[in-house]
């Protein structure tokens, strides 16, 4: 019996193996009817569906998601550095620009930057950063860029926004990639001057996320323009919202759905998404008016227009720009995520690490200073590993953009897990702050990006969004070696060429998870063992992350590759499933670039508990995120049993970081020194008088000048040498000897400088403003009339010489009122 069942498993071996190994068998026996069953698994993909997919290139994340990351390619990516121009344009232009700039002001008074600013910020070429130099700009590389963004970010989110979005997704990005001749050639020297203020309108009312539903539209005809009749181009229709620097824009870039319904053009009715360049004088177009997006001041609003009429080249592109509107923007809009908001969140990060850290050391509560508990030191350690990892992930994505990337997935991880890390840093530097951080004014250095913090997370691909469909929805797509030949095969009408295209993914596809599996498995019960996991001239300290990271991706391409088996085309719905498998591929790219951080800043030894910390977290996360996702796997019980035994075949190892290692970072953040000014290397850091981070610095160095000193003096009042626990106490150890006049003149110098830090600002009961409490005419006239009762005659007379003036006034804010009441209806 046993001989019998050993032949017919043999039989069945050899049938299987003679099948798999003649491709015309394979594919009529094996192929064809899987390409059946995935056509009918994969739900339908829409034009913007496919273009999303199809834009932008694969990187380093297509190593992760191999399950054998190639270590020494890393490595061997040439260490990010700025020109000496480029650093030039920071120290000069970059560090004047944030000097005049004063958030409390900004935001607070004139709700809009200065007039001085906005002529310095064109007459210094702000916004042409990236307009290459023959059309007048600087040709900055996108670290330049990014390193700009942030020094402004650490100082205005208001001139942040201001200077990021030119540079960002807008006109010129648009026009230097598809652009004509014509367009390049008036267009760009006028955006790098500042003779042209960009902005962008995309997102509408009713289609936000979902762009592929916009309702704005063109209509092909021919119509008068510039004194010509007959000339050929569309009528278009929009209602745009969210459209930052909207309000004071010269010229507006717009996407619309383009319909010829005469086929004027010769081509089909509906002819897809398309992008136009439209000067904002243009008859009907409505633009001016704001949102006011949480105390931000930077320009933002809403435009609108009804049957514009625009000549056909003022689509960007030419007529050969029609329809090719939402692959452009697929294709720009990954530069701009991996730029502009990591750019912005890392300079907050790095504010929060520089302050909070001065902060907790400068500030003393029971004779302590409160960056010595262990409460306070968990936050400055949770603010200095963020900050550390979130820079390293900023630097190496900006630096593939200069090698000529165009990495949508990576954009979409930064822009995610950056401005999260962004707030979690910010927040616990509020918290550390105390009351100090919540009283908005004039010394308050974080309330303003505190409250700002929220638009990040919005723009540009909702968190959200972007966390639960974008990173693993399109990267499993995109970085999958054999995924989307697959998906390709499946929509190819041609039977024989998708047979054939799909044959040949599928067995590599075979291939591939057969081998991560064993990996997966191997790595798991021998990964810490196996030398070729780390690239031979990594720093020794860091070659057991290498291994983790490679046993952790051998396991992510493996259960990765059983969950789109199991689920197919569900994935796309189960998103907190999704959602759970980019956060492991997310870890994977973090970590990856927080290792190439150190050995591109040279393996500073005293950088290592940043390092330590940064990386045991992301692993305890990934960790987590893996053990998240095999709980929630839908199925047989012992099918999951059986994936988190292939996973976890000894047990979750990874630990967070422990108390000793937080300990280690938060003390480096309050010591002033090397490692604290690489960790928030960049930012601007004020000098001049009365600045209020000025006097937290100033303070710094002066608490450590000061830290022997002051403990001679609390040893001399616990010995009851000194009985004045007053102002006088400084004064009653000079005169007893126990400190010495240079002593008593820092310890005085210290006493003003804590003063000026824990100062917190106040106003008048009415903050400044004179407040009237009733409203309209009636209201005006009955609060002023009253005023005046019992004043006599000439009382009465003021009275109402004083209602008739406030009467006045009140019709024509009516008045204005109504103006823009007529402005909304002509909208309608």
């Amino acid at each position: 019996m046993f001989l019998f069942l050993f032949y017919v498993v043999l039989f069945v071996v050899a049938v299987a193996s003679l099948i798999l190994a003649i491709p015309l068998l394979r594919r009529h026996l094996v192929s064809n009817p899987i390409l059946k069953i995935f056509r009918k698994m994969l739900p339908p993909i829409s034009q913007t569906e496919q273009e999303a997919l199809d834009a932008g290139t694969v990187w380093w994340e297509g190593e992760l998601f191999s399950g054998k990351p190639d270590w020494k390619k890393l490595l061997a990516y040439p260490k990010p550095q700025l020109s000496a121009e480029e650093q030039a344009f920071l120290d000069g232009p970059a560090e004047q620009l944030c000097a005049m700039l004063d958030e409390w002001k900004i935001t607070h008074e004139l709700k809009d930057l200065p007039p001085e600013v906005w002529q310095f910020i064109k007459d210094k070429g702000f916004f042409g950063l990236i307009i290459p130099k023959q059309y007048g700009g600087y040709g900055f590389s996108a670290l330049a860029h990014s390193e700009v963004v942030m020094k402004i970010g650490s100082r205005s989110g208001t001139g942040a926004v201001t200077v990021m979005v030119p540079n960002s997704l807008g006109p010129a990005e648009l026009l230097l990639h598809y652009g004509t001749e014509k367009q390049k050639e008036y267009y760009l020297p006028r955006l790098a001057k500042g003779q042209e203020v960009p902005c962008f309108a995309l997102t509408s009312p009713e289609a936000g996320s979902d762009a592929g539903a916009m309702p704005d539209f063109g209509i092909v005809c021919r119509g008068e323009y510039d004194g010509q009749s007959d000339v050929l181009g569309m009528k278009v229709t929009w209602e745009k919202r969210y459209i930052t620097l909207g309000p004071v824009a010269t010229i507006l870039g717009l996407a619309f759905k383009l319909y010829d319904p005469d086929r004027l053009l010769g081509k089909d009715e509906d002819l897809g998404i398309t992008l136009a360049l439209i000067p904002t004088n243009t008859p009907g177009v409505h633009i001016g008016r704001r949102h006011y997006p949480l105390n931000g001041a930077f320009q933002n609003g809403p435009n609108w227009g009804k049957e514009v009429f625009i000549p056909m080249d003022w689509i960007i592109g030419g007529q050969e720009g029609v329809g090719q509107g939402w692959r452009m923007l697929m294709n720009c809009l990954s530069v701009g995520r991996a730029i502009s908001l990591p750019a912005t969140s890392v300079g907050a990060a790095k504010l929060a690490a520089r302050t909070a850290g001065a902060y907790g050391r400068v500030r003393t509560q029971f004779k302590t200073p409160i960056g010595y508990f262990e409460g306070i030191e968990e936050a400055l350690a949770r603010i200095g590993g963020n900050t550390y990892m979130m820079d390293a992930a900023r630097v190496m994505t900006a630096s593939a953009v200069d090698l000529g990337e165009k990495p949508s997935v990576a954009s979409a991880i930064v822009k995610y897990h950056l401005t999260e890390r962004g707030r979690q840093a910010i927040n616990d530097a509020m918290d550390i702050h105390g009351g100090k951080g919540i009283c908005i004014g004039p010394r308050n250095y974080l309330g303003r990006t505190y409250q700002q913090i929220p638009v990040s997370i919005t723009v540009e691909g909702a968190n959200i969004l972007t966390r639960n469909m974008i990173i693993f929805g399109q990267g499993a797509i995109r970085c999958h070696p054999y995924l989307l030949k697959e998906v390709n095969a499946t929509h190819d009408n041609n039977p024989d060429s998708a047979s054939q295209a799909f044959d040949e993914a599928l067995i590599g596809h075979a291939k591939f998870t057969l081998r991560n599996t064993a990996n997966a498995l191997i790595y798991a019960l021998f990964g810490s063992h196996i030398k070729d996991n780390a690239p031979e001239n990594c720093a020794p300290e860091t070659a057991a992350y290498y291994r983790q990271l490679a046993r952790y991706s051998a396991s992510f391409a493996c259960i990765a590759d059983i969950g789109l088996m199991k689920l197919g085309g569900s994935l796309k719905r189960r998103e907190r499933l999704s959602a759970r498998l980019g956060d492991i591929l997310s870890m994977l790219y973090l970590c990856s670039a927080t290792l190439k951080r150190f050995e591109d800043d040279g393996r500073p030894a005293a950088d290592l508990p940043l390092l330590h910390w940064s990386m045991q977290d992301a692993l305890y996360r990934l960790q987590q995120a893996f053990d998240e996702f095999l709980t929630n796997f839908p199925g047989h019980i012992a099918l999951i049993w059986a994936l988190k035994a292939l996973v976890f075949p000894l047990g979750k190892r990874c630990k967070p970081p422990t108390d000793v290692l937080s300990h280690e970072v938060a003390r480096l953040m309050m010591e002033p020194g090397a490692v604290r000014d690489r960790l928030t290397s960049g930012i601007f850091v004020p000098t001049a008088d009365g600045e209020p981070m000025a006097d937290l610095e100033h303070a710094l160095q002066c608490v450590i000048q000061c830290s022997a000193i002051e403990a001679k003096l609390r040893e001399a009042v616990k010995q009851h040498k000194i009985t004045d626990h007053g102002d006088g106490q400084i004064a009653q150890a000079l005169q007893l000897n126990i400190i010495s006049a240079e002593e008593a003149g820092l310890l005085n110098k210290l006493k003003d400088l804590r003063g000026r830090v824990v100062k917190v600002d106040d106003f008048p009961p009415d903050f400044g403003h004179e407040t009237r409490t009733d409203t309209g005419i009636a209201g005006t006239i009955g609060h002023v009339a009253s005023a005046a009762a019992g004043a006599g005659a000439a009382g009465f007379v003021a009275a109402v010489s004083a209602a008739a003036a406030a009467a006045a006034e009140v019709m024509e804010s009516i008045s204005s009122d109504e103006g823009g009441g007529e402005e909304e209806q002509d909208k309608e």
